[in-house]
Parts: C-alpha cells; sequence; structure tokens
C-alpha cells in the first residue's frame, strides 16, 4: 500500500486510522495495514499491528472478530516473548478483560469455555506480578450475567478489596460497572452515588462518562429527578452518537425517550442507526437494543398508533404494531441462546421486564424539537352528572343543572356543557325557557355564524316571559355582528336595546343582570368601534370620504361614558353574583384600554391590575391572565422588570391548565426573558424549557418554538452546560429563519453554537458555525460582530490544526479590525498569525515579520491616543505584544532543524542571536509593564521570569539570579493566597537553585 514504507510509516498510518470513526472501514483499514506490516518482516511491527486490528474490533459492531488477532498476539507471546517491547507485552495482558467480556457477550460460546478462561487470566497475571482486581472483576461479570447473585456478590467484594494495579480498569469504567450492580440490587441513590465522579468530569475514558450518562438516565426517573435525567439524556446522546460501538448505551437513551412520553425523539433515534437492528458482531448490546424497540413501539401502540410507520430494518416497511412484534420475537430467541448457554432464566427474564415497563414521567420536555406520538391530555370536561355516571344513560335535568351551574358561575366547559344538553334533549318536548338557553349558548359556541340563533333565543326568552333576557341575548347577537366588521350597524341595533332595557329596569320588569348584559354589550360595541377607527388610522390608505378625524379620539370620547356607566350599574350589587363582578372587571379593563390609548401607561397598568385583582376574587382567576399580561407588557414599557415579572408570574398561576398551548407558551417565554434580565439563567432556562415545549404542543415548533429554543441555548450556555446548549441549538437552527425571526437571530444561535462547541473541543464544527455567522453579518452596517465572529473563527480553526484557514480567517478578521479604528484586536490578529506562520511554510522570518508589524500597530495607536485609560490598555497590549515576541523568537531557536547530530559553531551562534534578540524583547515588555505600576506586576514579573531563564540560557547565571531576586522583592508582603504571586515565587525560587549550582 502507498506509503507504508518502514516501521515508522507504518506507525504513523495506525495512529491515524485510530483517530477515524467507529465502524468497518475502520476495521478494514486496520486488515490492510496488518498485511503491509508482515512484509516489513519485522515482529514488533506485526505485534503492534494485531493490537492495533484487535483495538478497533473492539471499538466496533464487528467485535466478535477481535478473538482472532488476539489468539494469535497470544501465541507469539508463548513462542517469543521478547519481540514484545514492554508496551505490547502490557497491551496483551490488557486486551485479556477485553476478550474475557468479548466472550461472555456471544451467546454461541459455552460457559464452561469462559469459566476456563478466567482461570488462563488467572494464571498469567499470577505469572505476570498482576493484582488479582481485574481477575475478581471479570469474575464478577460472569456471575452477575448468569444471575448466580452469591457468588457476583462475593466476587464483588474480592474485586474492591484487592490492590489497583497498571492491569485494573480506569477509574470511571470500575465505577460504572459498580454502580451498576448497584442499579441491579434496586439501588439507584448508591448507584449515582458512585457514578458522582465521573458524572463530574473528575475521571473519564474513550467511552465514559458516555456509559455512565447513559445508564443513569432510567434511575433518576426512578427517584423523580427527571430534570437531571433530561440534562443526562442531552449531554449523553451527543457522545453516544457517533460512536458505532455503543449500541447498549444508545438503547439506553432510546428506553429513557419511551418511558418520558417522548416517543417520536425515540423514533428519530431509531432513524438514526438503522445497522443496529441487524449488526451481529455483539449480540448482548443488540438484545439490549431490540428490547428498548419492544418497549417503544409497544407504547406507541398502547396510545393508538400502532399503524404509524417507524424506522425499522431496511428491505421493508413497518409499522409500530409489525415492528413491536418482529423485536420482541428476536429479542426472546436471543435471549434464549445467552440463557440457553448460561443454563438459567436470567437474561430471558429481564428482557421480558424491560419490555414490559411503564412510562415514568406523562412527558418531559426536552428542549429540542419534536412532535406529540399522542394527544395532549386536555383539560378536564365537565362533571358527569351522578345519575348519568350510574345509568349510563343522559339524564336531562341533571344535564341541564349542571349546564346552568358553569355558565352561572362563569366555568370553564358551560359550553360544552349545553351542546351535552342540546344533544339529550333532541326529541324531547322541553318548555321555552329550556329551548331559549340551549339556543344562546349554541350561538355563544358558534360565533358569527350563530348570529341567527341569538334573535331564536330571543323570542324563545320572550316566550318564556323573560323580556329582559331576551334583549340580551338581541345585544350579544349586536356584539357578535360587530366583530364581523358591521359597527355601524351593531351600534344602530344596541341603541334601541338600550333604551328598551333601562325602561323595564326603571319599571322593575328585568333585573340588574340582564340590564348589565345590555349595558355591557353597548360598551363593548362602542369600544370596537375605537378598535376600527384605530386600525383605519394605522391605514396607510384612509378611507374614502374620511375626514381630518378619522382617527380614535372620537369614538373615545364616547366609549367611556359607556364603561363607567356599566361600573354604575354594577358596583355595589355584586354580592355573589360572579356575573356582575365579572362585568365590573371587564369594564375596569376597559378604562385601562382606553388609558392606554390616550397615553396613560401607569394608569393603565394600574387598571389592568384592578381589573385582574376583581376576577381573581371574583373566582375566576383564568379571565384574570389577559390582563395580567398586558400589565406586563405595560411595566416593561415603564422600566419596571419586577413588576412585569411579578404580572407575568400571576398569569401562569392563575391561567393554569386553562390558558391554550400557544399562551402558555408565549407566557413561559415572556417570564424567560425578563427572569435572564436579571442574570438568573437557571430559571431563565426553565421557563424556555417550558415554553418549547407548549409551542411543540400548539404545533408552532418552527415559530414560536423555534425562538424558545434558541433563548434555551443561550441561557444553558450561560450556565456552562455547553453539551446540553448544544444538542438545543443545533435542534433550533433548521427553523430559525431571516424572514420569520431576524437573521439577528440566526447570527446569535450560530454563534453561541460555535462558543458551545468551542468548550467541547469540536473545533472544526465549531469553526464552521462563526465562519457561516460571520457570512450573514458581513452584511450588517455595523461591522462589529462581522470582525468578532471572524476572530473566533480564526481561533477555532487554529485549535482544528487547519493553519492555512486560520490566517485567512485572521487576516480577514484584521482588515475588518483597523476598519473599525480597533487597534487591540489588529494586534492580536497579527500575533496569532505570527505564530501559525511559524508552524507553517512562512517560517521563522514569516512570523517574525508578523509579530514586527503587530508591535508597529500598536506603537502607533499609543502616539495617537489621548485617553489616559485608553493609553493604559495600549501600554499593557504592546507589552503583550513585545512579551509574545520574545517568546516566539526563543521558540524559533529551540525548533530549528537539526541536521546533524551535534550542532555546530554557526548553529551555535545562530541560537545565541535569536536568545539575545528574544532577551531584548523580554526586557522591552518588562519594561513597559513597569510603567503601569500594580496594575502591570503580575505581567512585569511574568517577564522577568523569562528573561532570567534566557540568561540561563545564555550562560548567565548570575544575571538570572539577579533578576529572580528582583522578583521575589517585588512580592515582599504581597497577599499568600493569590495564586500569580504562589506561582511567580515557586519559579524565582527555582532560578535561585542556579546560584547554588554555580557554586
Amino acid at each position: 500500500m502507498d506509503g507504508i514504507t518502514g516501521f515508522e510509516a507504518l506507525r504513523r498510518a495506525m495512529a491515524d486510522n485510530s483517530e477515524q470513526p467507529e465502524g468497518p472501514a475502520r476495521n478494514a483499514r486496520a486488515e490492510q495495514l496488518l498485511a503491509e506490516a508482515e512484509k516489513l518482516n519485522i515482529p514488533l511491527a506485526v505485534i503492534e499491528a494485531l493490537g492495533h486490528q484487535l483495538k478497533v474490533y473492539n471499538y466496533s459492531s464487528e467485535k466478535d472478530r477481535m478473538f482472532v488477532p488476539f489468539a494469535r498476539l497470544l501465541r507469539l507471546w508463548d513462542e517469543r516473548p521478547e519481540d514484545f517491547d514492554e508496551y505490547e507485552a502490557h497491551s496483551l495482558h490488557w486486551v485479556f478483560k477485553w476478550v474475557s467480556a468479548g466472550m461472555l457477550d456471544q451467546p454461541h460460546i459455552p460457559l464452561a469455555s469462559i469459566e476456563q478462561w478466567l482461570g488462563e487470566m488467572e494464571h498469567r497475571y499470577r505469572l505476570a506480578g498482576y493484582s488479582e482486581r481485574a481477575v475478581h472483576s471479570a469474575e464478577f461479570s460472569v456471575a452477575a450475567h448468569i444471575g448466580d447473585l452469591e457468588r457476583a456478590e462475593r466476587a464483588y467484594t474480592a474485586w474492591l478489596a484487592a490492590d489497583r494495579d497498571r492491569m485494573a480498569d480506569c477509574h470511571a469504567c470500575e465505577l460504572h460497572g459498580q454502580g451498576a450492580w448497584q442499579v441491579k440490587a434496586g439501588s439507584d441513590a448508591q448507584a449515582l452515588q458512585l457514578w458522582r465522579p465521573v458524572l463530574e468530569g473528575e475521571y473519564s475514558c474513550a467511552h465514559e462518562p458516555h456509559t455512565v450518562l447513559a445508564s443513569s438516565l432510567a434511575p433518576l426517573l426512578r427517584l423523580d429527578r427527571a430534570d437531571e435525567a433530561r440534562a443526562h439524556h442531552l449531554r449523553g446522546f451527543r457522545l453516544v452518537r457517533p460512536m458505532e460501538s455503543m449500541r447498549g448505551a444508545y438503547a439506553d437513551h432510546v428506553e429513557f425517550c419511551a418511558l418520558t412520553g417522548n416517543e417520536a425523539r425515540g423514533l428519530e433515534l431509531l432513524a438514526q442507526r438503522p445497522a443496529y437492528f441487524t449488526d451481529t458482531g455483539h449480540p448482548r448490546s443488540r438484545l439490549d437494543f431490540l428490547a428498548v424497540v419492544t418497549l417503544l413501539t409497544d407504547r406507541l401502540t398502547e396510545l393508538g398508533l400502532g399503524e404509524q410507520r417507524v424506522p425499522g430494518p431496511a428491505g421493508r416497511s413497518w409499522t409500530a404494531r409489525e415492528l413491536a412484534a418482529h423485536t420482541r420475537g428476536e429479542a426472546l430467541e436471543l435471549a434464549g441462546r445467552f440463557d440457553g448457554r448460561n443454563g438459567t432464566s436470567y437474561v430471558g427474564d429481564r428482557v421480558r421486564a424491560r419490555m414490559a415497563q411503564r412510562p415514568l414521567v406523562d412527558r418531559l420536555p426536552l428542549g429540542v424539537r419534536t412532535v406529540r406520538s399522542a394527544p395532549p391530555p386536555s383539560v378536564p370536561p365537565p362533571r358527569v352528572p351522578e345519575a348519568a355516571a350510574a345509568t349510563g344513560e343522559p339524564d336531562l335535568s341533571a344535564l341541564l343543572a349542571e349546564a346552568r351551574r358553569l355558565s352561572d358561575t362563569l366555568q370553564p366547559h358551560a359550553l360544552e356543557a349545553w351542546a351535552a344538553v342540546a344533544r339529550a334533549a333532541e326529541g324531547v318536548e322541553l318548555d321555552a325557557r329550556d329551548r331559549a338557553e340551549i339556543a344562546d349558548h349554541e350561538a355563544m359556541d358558534r360565533g358569527p355564524e350563530g348570529i341567527a340563533l341569538f334573535d331564536r333565543a330571543a323570542a324563545l326568552y320572550a316566550e318564556a316571559g323573560d323580556p329582559g333576557e331576551s334583549l340580551a341575548a338581541r345585544a350579544r347577537g349586536a356584539y357578535v355582528r360587530a366583530l364581523t366588521g358591521e359597527v355601524d350597524a351593531a351600534l344602530t341595533t344596541i341603541g334601541g336595546l338600550y333604551d328598551e332595557v333601562l325602561a323595564l329596569y326603571a319599571e322593575e320588569a328585568t333585573g340588574v343582570r340582564q340590564t348589565a348584559s345590555v349595558v355591557m354589550s353597548r360598551a363593548r360595541i362602542l369600544m370596537r368601534r375605537v378598535d376600527q377607527a384605530a386600525e383605519e388610522a394605522q391605514s396607510p390608505q384612509p378611507p374614502a370620504g374620511a375626514g381630518p378625524d378619522t382617527g380614535a379620539q372620537g369614538p373615545l370620547a364616547d366609549v367611556e361614558p359607556a364603561v363607567r356607566e356599566v361600573l354604575a350599574l354594577v358596583d355595589g350589587r355584586v354580592g355573589g353574583d360572579v356575573r356582575l363582578a365579572a362585568r365590573a372587571a371587564e369594564a375596569r379593563a376597559m378604562l385601562a384600554t382606553l388609558a392606554e390609548q390616550s397615553g396613560e401607561p401607569g394608569r393603565a397598568a394600574q387598571l389592568f391590575r384592578q381589573a385582574a385583582a376583581e376576577y381573581v376574587g371574583a373566582g375566576l382567576p383564568w379571565f384574570a391572565v389577559e390582563y395580567e399580561v398586558q400589565a406586563a407588557a405595560l411595566a416593561h414599557q415603564l422600566g419596571d422588570p419586577a413588576e412585569a415579572e411579578g404580572a407575568l408570574r400571576s398569569a401562569l398561576q392563575h391561567g393554569g391548565a386553562y390558558v391554550e398551548a400557544i399562551g402558555r407558551a408565549q407566557l413561559h417565554l415572556q417570564l424567560a426573558e425578563v427572569i435572564g434580565g436579571r442574570g438568573e439563567a437557571g430559571e431563565a432556562a426553565e421557563h424556555a424549557l417550558e415554553a418549547a415545549h407548549w409551542a411543540d404542543e400548539a404545533g408552532e415548533s418552527a415559530t414560536l418554538g423555534a425562538w424558545a429554543r434558541h433563548q434555551l441555548g443561550g441561557f444553558l450556555l450561560r450556565q456552562g452546560r455547553c453539551a446540553e446548549a448544544a444538542e438545543v441549538l443545533e435542534s433550533a437552527l433548521p427553523d430559525l429563519s431571516a424572514e420569520t425571526h431576524g437573521d439577528g437571530a440566526v447570527v446569535q444561535a450560530q454563534w453561541w453554537l460555535g462558543d458551545c462547541l468551542s468548550e467541547l473541543g469540536e473545533h472544526r464544527a465549531a469553526a464552521e458555525r462563526r465562519l457561516q455567522a460571520a457570512e450573514i453579518a458581513r452584511d450588517w452596517p455595523e461591522q462589529q460582530d462581522h470582525a468578532t465572529l471572524a476572530h473566533l473563527a480564526a481561533e477555532s480553526l487554529s485549535s482544528a490544526e487547519l493553519p492555512e484557514e486560520a490566517d485567512r480567517a485572521y487576516a480577514r478578521a484584521g482588515e475588518l479590525w483597523r476598519s473599525l479604528g480597533n487597534p487591540h484586536f489588529l494586534v492580536r490578529s497579527l500575533r496569532a498569525r505570527a505564530w501559525l506562520a511559524l508552524r507553517g511554510e512562512a517560517g521563522t522570518e514569516g512570523a517574525r515579520e508578523l509579530m514586527a508589524e503587530a508591535v508597529r500597530e500598536c506603537e502607533s495607536a499609543l502616539e495617537t491616543a489621548g485617553d489616559p485609560a485608553a493609553r493604559g490598555q495600549l501600554v499593557a497590549e504592546l507589552g503583550n505584544t513585545h512579551r509574545q515576541f520574545g517568546d516566539l523568537l526563543a521558540r524559533s531557536a529551540a525548533e530549528e532543524p537539526d541536521e546533524a547530530d551535534e550542532p555546530d559553531e554557526a548553529e551555535d551562534q545562530v541560537i545565541q542571536g535569536a536568545f539575545e534578540a528574544a532577551l531584548a524583547q523580554m526586557d522591552r515588555a518588562s519594561a513597559l509593564f513597569g510603567t503601569l505600576g500594580a496594575d502591570g506586576l503580575h505581567s512585569r514579573t511574568g517577564a522577568e521570569i523569562a528573561a532570567g531563564w534566557l540568561e540561563a540560557d545564555l550562560g548567565r547565571s548570575a544575571e538570572a539570579v539577579a533578576r529572580a531576586r528582583g522578583v521575589l522583592a517585588a512580592y515582599e508582603g504581597a497577599d499568600e493566597t493569590d495564586e500569580t504571586v504562589r506561582a511567580r515565587r515557586a519559579e524565582a525560587a527555582q532560578m535561585l537553585q542556579l546560584d547554588q549550582a554555580g557554586e
């Protein structure tokens, strides 16, 4: 194969292959490299190639193929152990553990062979002088797998008691195994305590915390720690997703979705890994996967979605019901093979229990976009009268009584209750009053289509001897007509009804409730005219024939007296009548709207709060929500975020389940923004999460949901929860658009995602996001964001080991910083390019030129700076530039190619010259930092220490010691708790030893 010309080339090729994604392609490359190694006629080359092949098999879906290279390695060891170097000898013993675990995962390997292998492992470890810890761990795995719990407990105790040595699994892997045993024993809390160091990053390895995060999901749900489970899912799935070998952990994430009402996300996970259905190289993880697929598809079938198309094994289409039957059969057959090999029913029992689990949470919002598999739970319907519940037949009189109770007290579902009455009354003779109420409420339910029904209800009320309610019904019809745009006609109608009802009221021929209904309808229609006038005033084309006063001011003068008339009528007469209390509260809200339109936001906010309080006091909190939201908006306008927050919290509290999903999404999102504005990112994230959830429920995932996810990602990032934030932002970005959300939101989301990916070490992906954001921002009038993003992209490209691309991005950023008049970042971009040049084709000369240009730019800016604070900042920047220049010169000397075994005199002179130049730069830096006084102390001493080591390299021990003493003198009496102070003193003390060495 091209490029494999020797042992070192082979080693480089194996190292490169190790960095490739897990899977068949990497495995095939390892096989090719083994063939190349065999051509080199170097025993160690073959040994290393076999070890590489074994490793890539182990970390893939083809784990069953690792036994062949291991057997060959073991034979080579037994025949010629001297061919193994120390590392390969250690590796051979290390992979004994992989092979023992691998045998256990293959049901065709007899249990007796596995037990024999355990004995072989113990024998070889004893001969090599290793502890029995790894042996006991392997024995524990065998006993736990077959269900021999007494033996497993003995082996577990022996495992923990044995000394840790070089053969022991890493701390992270050991803790995962120990915690998993506690979960099997029913001790979820103990397991999580054991896993804590792994979850917190104290211990990690190639597969941890990946597996611990996955294993922790179900225990956290069982312990009612759903928020942590959500975080572990988002963080852990991101780690597991690209790793083919982690099917078992992947299955845990699918299971989590099935147990939390996230069935749709579970299907998305299945679609991402179709090969997991059929890969047979690791039967135990395939069994895990098949079991949770059955759990998920059974759940879908239970929800009435058995005929839904779902991802499954390639070659045909699957419904949820069909896939459930298929995977159940496959799982039970495979479990039977394990149990047949083991001589117990333990594996099958656990698989059946796993498939039979019940959901632990109805629906756990995750923040990422998803759709609900089943219809969301609705607000509880009206109660069924006891008589009807007992007989199963509707009792008309009971239904009537319940409907009247609900409507008289303005309860939710009153209209549904009247609809039930109407259905039950079909073919039944009712009196005029009953028929009137049925028609009246049907009209309310049908909106504009029910206007004629209001007239029918009015006629029936009159027939029943209630002229006041007849007028009220007609008034309701007039208001609905106004809502359709026929305001003038509605005003004409309401005028006559208003006069009639007042006359009836004066004659005591009707009551306050009926009269208030007509008076309120009149006020509502007048308010509608105000709204219509305001809309016409904002229209670019005023109506034909309109005079100079077509705005809302004219109608405003008419409506306020009408509203106050409602208050005058009902105030003091409410008693226990919630309808009258509601009239008063609504009138107060109308006055608030009028105050707002008149330019009195403070008074408007007060009236909205009063209206909301009256609704709450009347036992009608769900009516308060609209006005609390308006009060919040006005408080925000008035610069009172605390008042806005209080109003929004009240709206959520009072709305409860009666606010529609889109309304709840909006409330939570507004609260998130207010709370986030005062720096409480944790609570703000909770509300943004709820907003995203309710937006999805409302079918607004691509609009309001995307905005909520955008905000949630930002709040998570502010908390340092970068993996979760990245998952959420990646979910939001496909829906974020300049047209719907503004290009600023798109840029911000890309920016935040780039920051997340950078923190996660995904530098190439971070660069892509930052470059995408910069491309949008390049067309903005203000170029600060464009420059910042270009600079950040350059940093990511540099970290991704893409020096040419990084240099271009830094150059682009530098041009932008120059145009913006920002010398600090212009200088920093030049310094970064200098370091890149040192590693690239430009080499030392190119690097020196760029660093010299950075010095000139900084000096030029300093010459024109007038503000003392700005001058101080530029002096510090110039000092840092000289310091880096010195470091660069010293590094360039150290990295000069050495073609001869011994440096010649000319080369010595070059190195000495570079060190002298570096020392001069350090002295300039120190002098500049010195002019800053206390603010530059740490920087000055850092430059002095660096200069001291250069003096030592130049053979000037006395000068180095003098600099060290100067640093110690600078810190006399300094704060001992300051880490920089301690570090400088330690370096200076180390440098003083040069003096002792000279003596």
